[in-house]
């Protein structure tokens, strides 16, 4: 369970500050490690799609809007993955551009972290601390996070804060699942989860959750990795969005990082996605109606914390890229994406840019 680090909190936030069902939350994650046991026999990982869940975050997008998006990228990757145009279209994409969503997704994070701590949604109110203590803690836990993340310490701190939320609820726990949400035919929900949710994900979707695990599962597993490929990874993921987004859930996908967190502490075969999808779709159906107020006795300092470490790491990944032009057309869509909390803004102004770089550098020099 050593990728539970970066799902809870995304998926505590989601129920608590967006009104998503608990249920719709776990489901999804949990099916889709069910059926990774089933088809990869490899721990693939599983993560929720961090851009995302990081606009709809910031935004206060509602479930149906995130359910939307859902099926749009599964009915995507689905026909993706059994057309096998998905090799051919992976290379479409400029590294600078996927690095660049991944620092707009850094400080979309960061930006959700500071306000969990400067405006807590109404349901973390009633447990929040002082403004001074909830600062100071939150660094502590972005600084724990951060230097210790190669002793997998979220894990920890998740497990901590779940426990702090135990015994912080007053409440009689409730059993069963929480009410689910179907999807909306309301065309401008649609429009809206269509160009600020999937448009600027796809991409990222495309090179992280699709190309990037075959190399890792290769890496690690050998021969044992030859069911993991593109076209397959498209699919599992691609049906399994289909569901969330019929409940108004959170949209799921194969994290080649979640495969490096599951294999670093010790997931070798099938049993370990197996268990925690197991767990998950346990909660999901047993504890769901439950969890939600649960959750909102979570600590947000350490919630803050941990999302904000996810935000500083995302910025890190901007050193892969050597080229000058290449890092300011991420830092581009970084800056423009976080700015107006759209990524498609981003993507396009550093698509602009580097197209006009591309262009002058391939330019004959003047006579």
């Amino acid at each position: 369970m050593a990728d539970l680090g970066v799902f809870a909190p995304l998926a505590v936030a989601l129920v608590v500050g967006n009104g998503m069902s608990a249920t719709a939350a776990l489901l999804p994650a949990g099916l889709l490690y069910l059926l990774v046991a089933w088809v990869y026999r490899v721990p693939v990982g599983v993560q929720p799609l961090k851009a995302l869940a990081a606009v709809a975050i910031a935004s206060g997008l509602p479930p149906e809007t995130i359910g939307a998006a859902a099926i749009c990228l599964g009915g995507l990757f689905t026909l993706l993955g059994l057309s096998g145009l998905l090799d051919r279209l992976a290379t479409a994409f400029p590294q600078a551009l996927v690095r660049g969503v991944q620092a707009a997704v850094g400080f979309l994070l960061i930006r959700s972290a500071v306000m969990l701590i400067w405006q807590p949604p109404e349901p973390f109110r009633p447990y929040a601390l002082s403004l001074d203590w909830s600062i100071a803690l939150a660094v502590g836990v972005l600084v724990l996070a951060v230097r210790l993340r190669r002793l997998n310490i979220t894990l920890v701190l998740v497990g901590l804060g779940l426990l702090i939320a135990v015994g912080r609820f007053e409440g009689e726990m409730r059993w069963g699942p929480s009410g689910l949400i179907g999807p909306t035919f309301d065309p401008g929900i649609w429009w809206t989860a269509l160009v600020v949710l999937v448009l600027p994900q796809a991409p990222l979707t495309l090179a992280n959750a699709c190309i990037a695990p075959v190399d890792a599962a290769r890496h690690y597993f050998g021969d044992r990795a030859g069911r993991v490929r593109p076209g397959r990874l498209a699919c599992t993921l691609g049906v399994v969005n289909l569901v969330a987004g019929g409940i108004s859930g959170l949209p799921v996908c194969h994290g080649s990082g979640g495969m490096t967190a599951h294999v670093a502490f010790g997931a070798k075969t099938w049993r370990a996605p197996l268990l925690m999808g197991s767990v998950l779709v346990g909660l999901a159906l047993v504890a769901g109606q439950g969890l939600g107020p649960v959750f909102s006795a979570f600590p947000v300092e350490i919630l803050a914390g941990l999302l904000a470490a996810a935000g500083l790491l995302h910025l890190g990944l901007l050193a892969a890229l050597k080229n000058k032009a290449d890092l300011a057309v991420a830092l581009t869509v970084g800056l423009v994406g976080g700015a107006t909390l759209n990524l498609l803004w981003g993507l396009l102004a550093g698509g602009v840019l580097w197209f006009f770089l591309r262009l002058f550098a391939n330019r004959p020099p003047a006579q």
